[in-house]
Formats: C-alpha cells, sequence, structure tokens
C-alpha cells in the first residue's frame, strides 16, 4: 500500500514542465451523421408500430371455490395506572415475548396485545393478576 501511495504521489508531482500547453477552448462544430446511424431511429423502422411496455405479461388463475379458514384473532387489554404497574407489566411482557401497543391518554395507560394465541395470553392475565392489573381478552373484529 505505502509503495502505491509513493508511486502515486511522484506521478502526480512530476518536474515535467508542459511548455506547448493551450488553454481549453469549446468547439461548436456540429457534425451531421448520418440519419441511419442513430439510435432513435432503429425504433422507428421497426415493423410494429405503437408502444409496448417492456414486461412480459403475467396471468393467475384463481380457485374462487376453495374454502377459506378464517383465523381468530384474540384481543387483551388492560388498565395500567401507576409506574411500579407499567413496570411491571413491561416485565411480563418481555417474558412472554410478546409484541404491545401503549397508548397514553389523561385516564391512564392502556395495553393493547393482538394475537392467535389465546393460551399465551391467559397466561399472561393470570401473571397480571399477581400486580393486581386487571386484563380482558376478547375475540377481536375487524372494523371496515
Amino acid at each position: 500500500m505505502a509503495i502505491f501511495i509513493t508511486f502515486f504521489l511522484v506521478s502526480i508531482n512530476s518536474p515535467e514542465v508542459f511548455i506547448d500547453s493551450k488553454p481549453l477552448t469549446l468547439e461548436s462544430n456540429i457534425t451531421q451523421g448520418k440519419s441511419e446511424k442513430l439510435w432513435l431511429n432503429h425504433f422507428s423502422n421497426a415493423k410494429r408500430k405503437g408502444y409496448f411496455y417492456p414486461v412480459n405479461e403475467v396471468y393467475v388463475k384463481v380457485d374462487l371455490n376453495e374454502k377459506i379458514t378464517k383465523t381468530i384473532i384474540y384481543k387483551l387489554s388492560a388498565k395500567v395506572k401507576d409506574p411500579y404497574q407499567l413496570f411491571c407489566l413491561k416485565e411480563e411482557l418481555k417474558g412472554h415475548g410478546l409484541k404491545y401497543f401503549l397508548k397514553k391518554d389523561k385516564m391512564g395507560i392502556d395495553l393493547l396485545i393482538y394475537s392467535q394465541n389465546v393460551d399465551k395470553l391467559n397466561k399472561l392475565v393470570q401473571a397480571l393478576k399477581n400486580y393486581k392489573i386487571s386484563a380482558q381478552i376478547e375475540p377481536y373484529k375487524e372494523e371496515y
């Protein structure tokens, strides 16, 4: 690496003097080439006229007679009243490995958890009863 840097610095700072150097000038000579050599004219000479998208067409067959199974999502909601309960709640959530949403307003902090695993939610409710945090589990229905 050191050899490369040394060689580079020597080539940049060479003692050669350019005597015959001229200032750069802009030449505005426009050359008219044959129109056949322009790349745009290739498209105008094509047999097919019009614009064609540069992608392949894809056809998808969907069987609408197939029975669609519906998964049930459960919602756990709980109210947290003080900072100690919030601390205990966060520690329990870390232990259970659930993703959660905390919403803070004037009335307190609301916990919302959406999950398909009702057994995990029931275990969390039992653990939260030790900290006097009441939680409810109910099936969640999306509102459109």
